[in-house]
């Protein structure tokens, strides 16, 4: 590596750890927080959703955790997929009036879902996966509330309402924005995202090769161009020699 590819190579990291130090000062808080992900899905249809929790504590684990659904707006349908080391527990509620899903009258809805007897380490988070339907049409967004409960047994209550273009509350309720069919960035959507970033990551990659066989060749070019001028100042200076010795004679030869 010459010194103008290291140079560059030590210009790029501190460029990307500058850069990295500021994502975590100022993404820091938000990833603290009792969230869903993805953030939104579709009205009236079904989504798998994520409900993400953050351990806050340095000295103390999350051993429990209580999600109370938005009853303004029942589900029907909600099914936890199983996480490793924990244990979950589904409640239901009679509906005010059963509503009608696939030909058949429901009259209970899923009211709240509690995961216990894992752990989230400090320093670490864990994704508790839903599969939620059907959707409401008449509402813009599902408010969840929150209990977590930590081992030394704090509870943290993520249940404060947020309000638009107001200050974010210090324990805001987990949210999933409801939007219009074709307009959510989950699901389906998150496929085509991800196969679009990996054709960009492979042409990145394509063209960081195509670069560094360029600078490969540049630099070997460089090399051989040394070679060649040393090979060639040898021979000068070799003939010089041999001009020189040969001057000498002569002028001796003269001299006698």
């Amino acid at each position: 590596m010459t010194s103008f590819r290291r140079i560059r190579a030590a210009r790029a990291s501190l460029v990307a750890g500058v850069t990295a130090g500021g994502v975590l000062l100022f993404a820091g808080p938000a990833f603290a927080h009792v969230s869903v992900q993805p953030g939104t899905a579709e009205k009236g249809g079904y989504s798998t959703i994520a409900i993400k929790v953050p351990n806050e504590k340095d000295n103390a684990s999350t051993v429990k955790l209580e999600l109370t659904l938005d009853p303004k707006h029942p589900l029907v349908s909600v099914m936890p997929q199983a996480v490793p080391g924990w244990d979950v527990k589904v409640e239901k509620t009679k509906l005010d009036k059963p509503v009608q899903m696939h030909g058949k009258s429901i009259d209970e809805a899923v009211s709240k879902v509690t995961w216990t007897g894992g752990k989230i380490e400090p320093g670490q988070f864990q994704q508790f996966p839903l599969s939620v339907g059907q959707l409401p049409t008449d509402a813009d967004e599902l408010v969840f509330k929150a209990l977590q409960t930590y081992s030394d047994d704090d509870v943290v209550r993520w249940i404060d309402p947020s309000k638009p273009g107001g200050e974010e509350p210090e324990h805001p309720a987990p949210v999933l924005k409801l939007v219009a069919k074709g307009a959510a960035t989950g699901g389906a959507g998150d496929h085509h995202h991800d196969d679009a970033k990996g054709d960009k990551d492979a042409k990145d990659e394509k063209s960081d090769k195509v670069t560094a066989t360029a600078e490969e060749k540049s630099d070997g070019g460089g090399d051989t161009t040394a070679r060649v001028l040393g090979v060639v100042g040898i021979v000068v200076g070799a003939a010089g020699v041999a001009f020189g010795v040969l001057t000498g004679r002569r002028r001796r030869d003269t001299a006698a």
